[in-house]
């Protein structure tokens, strides 16, 4: 009797990864929040500092959750689900030179499959199942960078880390897809800013300025801060300065609680994340603009909700 019912369960196990599966489509195709830009001229206003400001959320790795891997396509609707947001994610080579989205040099922490991605082709990482932040096997797979482009079109901006694409492929990469409007870069260095505007002016950076020192040299460069947002740190500094001087220039400040204000909601240290309001409004009393958080889906809404949208930026956001 128990052989039969071992065999009984075995048959179910499929129905049973089916329905979950379906009950995750049902959830996925919810409205979302969208940021619908047409050029890049549209993504340099959505950024542009004005006096109404009106601060969002960037969703570290995509805002991974329980049942939600990060860097994953489905990830990403599900936080847009919650809020607006751009969201930052990890773009890496596989052995046959193709770029997928994956924050490790490993597959081991978040996926199903072990040792280096790099030595393993597309078609190998595509057999894989991402995990979530439990570690938790889901039915959700590698993508390309590619396929995170076409679907980010009219929905999001798409912030690409640099781990081992370097500055002019991810620019490269956005020119061949004409994703200007969409898609922008980090960059990890001055020079590689200079050499980023210079391949194509139209490119959107995310640039390290965490000092009135580094914000004057950045002056000198001649990239205009227009394509600018100035990454001020994941400690906000507290120079008022800093942030008036990049605002003065036209771009706008981005700081990360990534390691500071958000672990304490994820590791449940505070029952709720409005317990903390008051410190992340501390942040955008500063100056700050954009946040970086591994929590979109509980900051983002949290943050709309004690501010209105500028008339010349309306356009951009649809629900």
């Amino acid at each position: 009797m128990r052989r039969l019912w071992i065999l009984i369960l075995l048959l179910l196990a499929p129905f049973r990864a089916i329905a979950q599966e379906t009950s995750l489509d049902r959830d996925l195709a919810a409205p979302i929040h969208r940021l619908e830009l047409e050029s890049a001229t549209q993504l340099r206003e959505l950024f542009r500092p004005t006096n109404l400001r009106h601060p969002f959320v960037s969703g570290h790795r995509g805002g991974a959750q329980i049942g939600f891997p990060e860097n994953c396509l489905e990830t990403f609707e599900r936080t847009l689900q919650h809020t607006f947001a751009i969201l930052e994610v990890d773009p890496r080579y596989s052995k046959d030179g193709v770029v997928v989205l994956h924050h490790d040099a490993t597959l081991d922490r978040t996926t199903d499959g072990h040792g280096k991605l790099a030595d393993f082709t597309l078609a190998e990482l595509k057999q894989l199942r991402l995990k979530d932040i439990e570690g938790k096997v889901t039915g959700f797979r590698i993508p390309t960078l590619d396929e995170a482009i076409q679907w980010a079109r009219g929905k999001t901006v798409l912030v690409l880390d640099q781990k081992d694409m370097t500055a002019i492929d991810r620019v490269k990469k956005i020119t061949e897809h004409a994703a200007e409007a969409h898609v922008m870069i980090i960059v990890n260095s001055f020079r590689d800013a200079q050499a980023s505007y210079s391949l194509n002016p139209a490119i959107m950076m995310e640039v390290m300025i965490p000092n009135l020192e580094k914000a004057k040299e950045f002056d000198t460069l001649g990239v205009p801060w227009r394509n600018v947002v100035a990454f001020v740190g994941h400690t906000p500094p507290d120079d008022r300065a800093l942030y008036e001087y990049i605002h003065q220039r036209g771009a706008s400040c981005m700081i990360g609680t990534s390691r500071n204000l958000d672990r304490k909601v994820i590791a449940g240290q505070v029952s709720d994340v409005q317990v903390l309001a008051g410190e992340y409004q501390a942040f955008l009393n500063r100056g700050a603009d954009i946040i970086e958080t591994d929590i979109p889906c509980l900051l983002g809404p949290m943050l709309f909700q004690q501010t209105s949208i500028g008339p010349s930026k309306q356009q951009f956001f649809k629900r």
